[in-house]
């Protein structure tokens, strides 16, 4: 049986990475540029670093920026309506999760015009032409938009986030500039790095993993594990550099091996309650490992014995579970994050409907242990 791996054909990382794009653009050549960004991001001035870039090189570009946290089918709409007007030939992305995948989005479209509903992209997409070439500079550690094969973009009608996954939609390259971290407030560093914590933990344990999967995804814990409360809490550029390094190994991982029913909880908790996705995956986080331990405990032990525990290897099962979700706890803890899910506004009337949509996400199956809507609205119910 065969294992399939999709990866970007380029990447550059590290301090000052950015200064590669003009040539990367100029190498392929791309005429002009349509500049994908936030306002938080414009207004922070960051995606103006990355305009001097282009405006030093004489590269023509058009910016957009009409993009919310949680990206929605309207932000990609106007994008693609943006795009073509713009006449441009390349999509340059910067910022986290949010711009990439509305990136992405614009990419499929403008490629595969049948698709202008964006509704059919949910799910595994079966387009036909690769997207317009994209290029993507993150400015977060934590959501390796920049490599995998997916995005998530929210219907806001249905009240669901709905999980892209295409490989024509894989950016040509991606550019980790640890400069563009920086910038970073703690709240975003810290919810961030938890979501590569929660990509890599949970690719590590989903039934698709697989050795060179395994490999990316444990080289990701480690380094999240050493790197993360540094990264956040001293802004130390050396970790901060690492994080950027660390999440993108998470990616490499699970966008080929696919994750689980942490993802399908908090993509419920950004659509109906407009959470932030790495704030969800926090909070989420060691409750779903403490219930999916009952399955996974050798798996966990592997962790534990590979981030500073090798005492784990002599554990029995509950003692290793405890001590796994306690570490993931106080690493969430250290960087700042406390609150629950009943902090964004979780409501235990809501229970019922927001496990009915997690059973629907495309991420449940593959989560190593079998999960019923009861177990979900359990689970909701401890995360408060």
């Amino acid at each position: 049986m065969s294992t399939k791996f999709v990866l970007n054909e380029t990447s550059y990382f590290g301090k000052g990475a950015s200064e590669e794009l003009p040539n990367e653009i100029k190498k392929r050549n791309f005429k002009k540029v349509f500049l994908v960004s936030d306002k938080a991001l414009v207004d922070a001035g960051v995606t103006s670093r990355i305009e001097e870039i282009l405006e030093k090189a004489n590269i023509p570009y058009e910016l957009y920026s009409e993009i919310k946290p949680n990206p929605t089918i309207k932000n990609v709409t106007d994008g693609v309506k943006a795009c073509k007007e713009s006449g441009a030939d390349v999509i340059v992305a910067v910022g986290g999760g949010s711009s990439i995948d509305t990136a992405k989005g614009i990419s499929i479209v403008m490629t595969n015009p049948d698709r202008a509903d964006i509704k059919s992209l949910n799910g595994l997409s079966n387009t036909i032409n690769r997207g317009m070439p994209l290029i993507a500079l993150p400015t977060t550690a934590g959501t390796a938009a920049e490599v995998t094969i997916n995005y998530v973009i929210t219907d806001e009608d249905a009240e669901i986030k709905m999980v892209c996954v295409d490989p024509n939609d894989i950016p040509i390259l991606a550019i980790i500039d640890s400069d563009l971290m920086s910038s970073m407030p703690k709240g975003l560093a810290a919810a961030t790095g938890m979501d590569a914590l929660t990509h890599a933990v949970e690719g590590y344990i989903t039934k698709a993993h697989n050795e060179m999967s395994d490999m990316f995804h444990m080289k990701a814990i480690q380094m999240i594990f050493k790197y993360l409360p540094s990264a956040v809490n001293d802004k130390d550029p050396y970790a901060i550099e690492m994080m950027g390094m660390a999440q993108y190994i998470a990616g490499m991982g699970f966008s080929n091996v696919g994750l689980g029913i942490v993802h399908s909880m908090a993509h419920q908790l950004g659509a109906v309650y407009d959470t932030p996705h790495g704030i969800a995956n926090a909070m989420l986080l060691p409750t779903v490992m403490r219930f999916n331990g009952e399955v996974c405990a050798n798996r966990f032990r592997e962790i534990l014995v590979n981030i500073g525990r090798p005492d784990a290897e002599h554990l029995n099962d509950q003692d290793v579970i405890n001590t796994f979700v306690w570490m993931i706890s106080e690493l969430s803890k250290s960087v700042g994050i406390t609150k629950t899910i009943k902090d964004y506004g979780a409501k235990e009337e809501d229970f019922e409907m927001l496990a009915e949509k997690a059973m629907n996400d495309p991420c449940k199956p593959g989560n190593p242990r079998e999960v019923a809507k009861e177990d979900f609205i359990e689970l909701y119910r401890k995360a408060m």
